[in-house]
């Protein structure tokens, strides 16, 4: 039984079983490390963004969890998204946007560091059927798009998509604010570590 306070409200907030929680994050606890304190506020912080909604921020979370492959998050998020009025189909949609956004930012990725003209002139042939009329509504999911392609490192996709939700509607403070959830999520990666 864990009985860490701290360790015991982030599995709340992350909606799963402390005994989830990686090494890596028991470690900090075990030292007292001022970083849970830290990351407790930040994801408290992620999950309550104004500019986003509930829905929109746990199903951006559980992407987040899915394109880093931690299967307790990926639960906890899931979980959590689907309190917030989540749909199975939002969630199927959810994960085939990861899946998709992997095989593209991987591939514009090479194509944009390699600046070779064979390349960039060749259609790339890789089906985006999905992207045409997605369940999640074009915006938000160019939206979660962006967010995954700024995990993954592609510059043009970031760009890409960048300009798609902004021209689609979306403030810059959800731009932003979606962004940063992503990148919080993304912190909690390496302390789940078993």
């Amino acid at each position: 039984m864990i009985q860490h306070e701290g360790v015991v409200r982030l599995a709340d907030m992350l909606g799963i079983q402390a005994t989830s929680l990686g090494e890596n994050l028991m470690q900090m606890a075990r030292v007292e490390s001022p970083y849970l304190k830290d990351l407790r506020i930040n994801l408290s912080n992620a999950l309550q963004y104004p500019s986003l909604s509930e829905k929109e921020r746990t199903l951006l979370a559980y992407a987040v969890a899915v394109n880093d492959r931690v299967p307790a998050l990926e639960e906890g998020f899931r979980s959590l998204a689907i309190a917030a009025g989540a749909t199975e189909e939002e969630l199927a949609e959810t994960i085939a946007c990861v899946s998709l956004l992997n095989v593209n930012n991987v591939f514009y990725r090479f194509r944009h560091f390699t600046k070779q003209a064979y390349y960039e002139q060749t259609p790339a042939g890789i089906k985006m059927n999905l992207m045409m009329k997605p369940v999640l509504g074009k915006l938000f999911f160019e939206l979660m798009s962006l967010v995954i392609s700024a995990l993954n490192g592609c510059e043009l996709c970031v760009n890409a998509h960048e300009e798609s939700v902004r021209k689609l509607g979306a403030t810059q403070e959800q731009v932003y604010e979606a962004i940063r959830l992503g990148a919080i999520i993304r912190g909690l990666t390496p302390l789940m570590e078993k």
